[in-house]
């Protein structure tokens, strides 16, 4: 029997991680959590960095075989000023390369990088099908995710297996989902600009199985979309929520200019269309527990 794997997660304290770190210790692996303050998981080893300043435990890669790297600043938290752009890419890219430092100058047997990125990075492309092939865009948004991958693909040099999901939305019972189901729960829900955008969504369960997957599968590398494979409208969504939760629509929809001014240059998130490919994906043998919609809101809500 050959003895389980040690995973390091950054990231670890968010929705996906914390999935991710539960479904990791229920299949028998060790898991560290690299993080800004201790830990109060008793399974997991927390070991403490501070990414500004650069500051890292260094025996945070003892015994690691896997590294993954789920840490950011959260996209829609905050305006988009010019400082906060720099700590949404920075919290990406500067956290990695503190641990690439490491590896670099220390004694390791560390194999893997598994990696998140997101579908900015073909951000609004209207109704054009999105594959991993497809170039990047030009606004913050792409930019953000393209520094994110050069960033990690610099793991290359140390030759590791590098595995990179451009993650759509993830639909749980926080997040996008639960500010998209608010106004519908209090009958004022409707979709926003022209509701035609796609929204390329994933149930939180098969996000956790695809970072599994990668895990699991020594071979499996390269750059991979992390979307279900039935993308749909900000109407359908909107309509499948409130179908859902037995609620009408009636308000009109959110006109795009009102976004605008809340929003600014973030209104993006939600006016922009990305309609994105999972083939890439399920080629490799990957299969979806929620393909459709309707059966991943009837396990979120119940």
């Amino acid at each position: 029997m050959n003895s389980p794997k040690s995973i390091l997660l950054t990231g670890g304290t968010g929705e996906i991680g914390k999935a991710l770190t539960m479904q990791l210790l229920a299949n028998g692996y060790r898991v560290s959590h690299l993080s800004r303050k201790p830990g109060n998981n008793l399974g997991v080893k927390t070991f403490l960095w501070d990414v500004n300043k650069g500051e890292i435990d260094e025996a945070c890669i003892d015994g690691i075989d896997i590294v993954v790297h789920l840490a950011g600043a959260g996209i829609a938290d905050k305006r988009w000023t010019d400082e906060r752009k720099k700590e949404l890419i920075e919290s990406r890219t500067k956290s990695i390369g503190l641990i690439y430092r490491l590896l670099r100058t220390k004694k390791h047997k560390v194999n893997s990088i598994v990696s998140a990125s997101a579908i900015g990075y073909y951000s609004d492309r209207g109704d054009e099908l999105m594959t991993e092939d497809s170039p990047p865009n030009t606004d913050f948004m792409a930019q953000c995710c393209v520094d994110w991958e050069v960033a990690v693909d610099e793991a290359a040099a140390l030759n590791l297996r590098i595995v990179k999901f451009r993650t759509g939305v993830v639909l749980n019972d926080g997040g996008a989902l639960k500010q998209l189901a608010l106004p519908v729960k209090m009958f004022v829900g409707s979709p926003l600009g022209s509701g035609k955008q796609w929204i390329p969504w994933i149930h939180w369960q098969d996000v956790v199985d695809m970072y599994m997957f990668a895990i699991e599968k020594e071979d499996f590398k390269g750059t991979y979309n992390m979307v279900a494979p039935n993308p749909v409208t900000n109407k359908q969504l909107t309509r499948a929520v409130a179908k859902q939760l037995h609620k009408p629509l009636w308000a009109p929809n959110v006109p795009a200019f009102a976004l605008k001014l809340l929003l600014g240059e973030m209104a993006t998130i939600v006016l922009g269309s990305t309609k994105v490919s999972a083939q890439k994906i399920e080629d490799a043998g990957f299969k979806f527990k929620y393909p459709e919609l309707t059966s991943a809101l009837k396990e979120i809500y119940g």
